[in-house]
């Protein structure tokens, strides 16, 4: 069986210490801690193949960027023949307070952009989420510019210490199931 953790964000290094990258740092910290010495090129998107367990699992970042993400997805779901019940999706979400982790499966896109392009290219919404909370703009500042915006270095390492965490969560998924994860990641 194969199965997919995909991490969300925006190629190139102008996004790069963005909030909206938060679904690449954590497939990245994946990547590492299970020795994925090899990234390919395959249907838009970086893919790293690792054994975990019984499974192959394909760590996966859309280079298509946020808006057009989904169409990666399909196409390596549809390749790999994996379920959308067997995709885990990493992303960050402005309606979490900062340094807040949830876990959950199904429901719609919430106005994001790259979970909006999944839906629509998968057909449904079924897939895990792991979803690490970035907060609200402050002020009046368009939620559009405040994902995207360069970090600051606190804020930077805010959001780096919450990679670990989401890892862990994600990993969590795989061994134990997301009933399990989402009782032991989403207490408080």
């Amino acid at each position: 069986m194969t199965r997919m953790v995909v991490g969300l964000g925006n190629p190139g290094p102008e996004y790069e210490n963005t909030r909206h990258n938060a679904g690449f740092l954590v497939a990245d910290l994946l990547a590492e801690n299970l020795r994925v010495t090899y990234w390919k090129d395959e249907a838009g998107a970086r893919v790293g193949l690792v054994r975990f367990g019984d499974d192959d699992l394909l760590l996966v970042k859309p280079q298509t960027f946020m808006n057009l993400s989904g169409k990666a997805v399909a196409r390596l779901a549809a390749s790999y023949d994996i379920p959308i019940t067997d995709i885990v999706v990493v992303h960050d979400d402005l309606d979490l307070p900062e340094e807040t982790l949830r876990i959950k499966r199904g429901g719609g896109h919430g106005g994001h952009n790259g979970l909006r392009s999944l839906v629509d290219s998968l057909g449904a919404g079924d897939f895990i989420r792991v979803k690490i909370g970035i907060g609200r703009p402050p002020g009046r500042q368009d939620p559009a510019k405040y994902v995207l915006e360069p970090l600051r270095p606190a804020a930077l390492e805010q959001l780096a210490a919450m990679t670990p965490h989401a890892a862990q969560a994600v990993i969590h998924i795989l061994e134990h199931g997301v009933e399990s994860a989402m009782r032991e990641y989403n207490a408080g």
